[in-house]
């Protein structure tokens, strides 16, 4: 959709049998010519079947420029792109050529569609996908747009939202000059970040707001009780509910920042089954994203949750802003949240220089400086790697003696030949110093060093403070199955059972991945813990 000519994966040719079965799940209409059959803003939008006639896809005129048509579409083609899937607002237009027949196939008629069709399922699929790929390259990415300061810790965090959910967007980063002149436009630097969305502009945005704007907050219908609630985005959480919603559990996926967890922000997994050549987090986390969507999983992020609580024979998992959220069941993946060196200015470079993930949203802020990596484990290993060979010295700060004490081989074997990269063993980092932004680093064992980033990677706590309720051990990992703790099964007698693998001291809540005790904290573990969580759910619902 990012030109008037689509290519073949856009715009597939059907023949008569596929478009005959795509049809049979869409509503009759007719549309007069310059009627629009979705406008952008719209909320749960339907994927448009076109029988006769002709569509436009448009994006608005803002404030600032005029409308752009993308596309036009004429019989037998489909119109929609993959924001559908989530029941995102459409951020684009589409209204009739002239005189048209069309088919409104909904949300709900669509995931029948790709559930009972596997041939239409891909060959839509596809397209959405594609569509949204090309969108990213064209005008339409001026309908969510981001403003502020270059390097500001809270722009970073509104552009990894939308890389992590997928939106087409654009970002501007402003120079000092540039945040003298905001005033002529009606913004000050005190407004900023800034999100435009539709032209219309949300000052100090966050990711919440934007995501209630565009219609990515949970919702609920009255009344409803779904089968399981998966509270954690991260390979753990994707695989349950992927793994949940193919076997026809309704499934709906939280996560308190955006889905990916600490594997999104890795910036090559090497050792995953299946990619020989390695695998950024980010690729990985966004074809399972992808697949989640195609299953119909609801992924809501930002979704905050902080409570989870047996109500009867259901649970309500609480969130932050009061909603609430009925289940039968649910998988806790919450994984863990990052640990902070204790110095001094700490708080004033975690907005310009401190870093706790190595992507090219980090890269694109230190651009072949020299960094500084603080860690012992494979995610500082492939962080200084993956700096270096973008054109960035890196001093490696490890606090044991043994580099390969906590890092696989092949990374231990790589870093040690590669020039770029010095390594500090036994070592600390002891301050930071910097003007607006961090400028240098001191490490005990070799005193200051330049250093325009510093990237952590010392581990993480378990993101459990809020499900208090559940047995943990003394590092507050949940434990499960027959881990449970002897005083906790009591509350089992009456059921005439024992806690089912991954279950944890409460019945039909579940835990797995990084949170739960004695998980290997790796992506392949995460990943299949996920999906065997899902096994034991079966068994608990149908008990």
């Amino acid at each position: 959709m990012g030109t008037h000519d689509l290519d073949p994966i856009q715009r597939p040719t059907l023949t008569d049998s596929q478009w005959e079965r795509l049809t049979r799940f869409g509503t009759p209409e007719h549309v007069a010519a310059g009627e629009y059959v979705f406008r952008s803003g719209d909320r749960n939008y339907d994927l448009i079947l076109v029988e006769d006639g002709g569509l436009e896809v448009v994006r608005d005129s803002l404030f600032w420029i005029e409308e752009a048509v993308l596309a036009h579409m004429g019989p037998r083609s489909f119109v929609g792109e993959l924001g559908i899937l989530n029941g995102q607002g459409a951020f684009l237009s589409a209204r009739a050529t002239r005189a048209s027949r069309v088919r409104r196939v909904n949300r709900a008629e669509l995931q029948t569609l790709m559930s009972e069709d596997d041939e239409l399922c891909d060959l839509v699929l596809h397209a959405l996908w594609a569509r949204r790929e090309s969108l990213r390259r064209g005008p339409a990415a001026l309908t969510l747009k981001f403003v502020g300061p270059a390097a500001d810790t809270e722009l970073l965090s509104l552009r990894r939202f939308a890389e992590r959910l997928d939106l087409v967007h654009s970002a501007v980063e402003l120079s000092p000059h540039d945040l003298d002149s905001m005033g002529d436009h009606g913004i000050t630097a005190a407004d900023l970040p800034v999100a435009f969305i539709q032209g219309e502009p949300i000052r100090h945005a966050t990711p919440g707001l934007v995501a209630d704007r565009l219609g990515l907050s949970y919702q609920s219908t009255v009344d409803e009780i779904v089968d399981l609630v998966v509270i954690g985005g991260g390979p753990a959480g994707l695989a349950a509910s992927i793994y949940g919603a193919s076997e026809g559990l309704s499934t709906v996926l939280l996560d308190a920042v955006a889905p990916g967890g600490q594997a999104a922000s890795t910036s090559r997994i090497e050792n995953f089954l299946g990619f020989p050549f390695g695998v950024s987090g980010a690729e990985l986390i966004g074809q399972a994203s992808l697949q989640a969507l195609k299953f119909g999983v609801r992924v809501y992020a930002p979704c905050e949750a902080v409570a989870l609580d047996t109500v009867g024979d259901e649970l309500d998992v609480t969130l932050a802003d009061g909603r609430r959220i009925r289940t039968r069941s649910a998988i806790v993946t919450s994984g863990a949240a990052y640990r902070r060196l204790q110095l001094e200015r700490w708080g004033d470079f975690e907005r310009s220089g401190i870093y706790y993930a190595a992507t090219q949203l980090e890269l694109r802020q230190v651009t072949g400086a020299p960094v500084v990596v603080v860690g012992g484990a494979n995610s500082a290993g492939q962080a200084s790697l993956y700096l270096a060979a973008h054109g960035s010295p890196v001093h490696l700060v490890v606090r044991g003696d043994d580099l390969g004490s906590r890092m696989s081989s092949y990374l231990v074997d790589r870093i040690r030949e590669d020039p770029r990269v010095q390594v500090h063993t036994g070592s600390h980092v002891t301050a930071l110093d910097g003007g607006g932004s961090l400028e240098r680093v001191v490490i005990d064992s070799v005193g200051e060093v330049d250093a325009r980033g510093l990237f952590c990677f010392i581990g993480a706590e378990p993101a459990t403070s809020w499900v208090s309720g559940l047995d943990r051990d003394g590092d507050g990992f949940l434990r499960t199955g027959t881990d449970v703790a002897v005083q906790s099964l009591a509350r089992w007698q009456a059921m005439g059972r024992e806690p089912l693998p991954f279950e944890t001291s409460v019945p039909r809540i579940f835990a797995a991945g990084d949170v739960r005790r004695g998980s290997m904290k790796r992506v392949a573990a995460a990943v299949g813990e996920g999906s065997s969580a899902v096994a034991s759910v079966h068994r608990a619902l149908a008990g």
